[in-house]
């Protein structure tokens, strides 16, 4: 994410999108794994569902897809969230100064 692109992040459309636990369960995902599927394992959610929330994230700059043949993974723009909301996604996601 480039630097004009986050500073065009909205705290309130970043913390709707973290607010649903579908929707934070996959960015736990993504930090803890670099990257998710666009359909993760043990993710009890119909795959129409997932596909909204993934938009959501996505959206609301959260996340950034990209295809690998017919595969799609999601990656966390944490480098700008972290540029534009510092310490946001550490208290989201209960990092310990990490």
């Amino acid at each position: 994410m480039g630097r004009s692109e986050h500073a065009d992040l909205e705290l309130a459309v970043v913390l709707h999108a973290l607010g649903d636990p579908v929707r934070l369960a996959l960015v736990r995902r993504m930090a803890e794994a670099g990257e998710s599927a666009c359909s993760p394992d043990g993710m009890e959610v119909p795959r129409s569902t997932l596909s909204n929330h993934w938009r959501i994230l996505r959206e609301a700059g959260i996340t950034r897809t990209r295809r690998v043949g017919k595969a799609r993974l999601m990656t966390l723009c944490r480098a700008g969230l972290d540029a534009r909301f510092p310490g946001l996604l550490a208290a989201v996601l209960g990092e310990d100064g990490r």
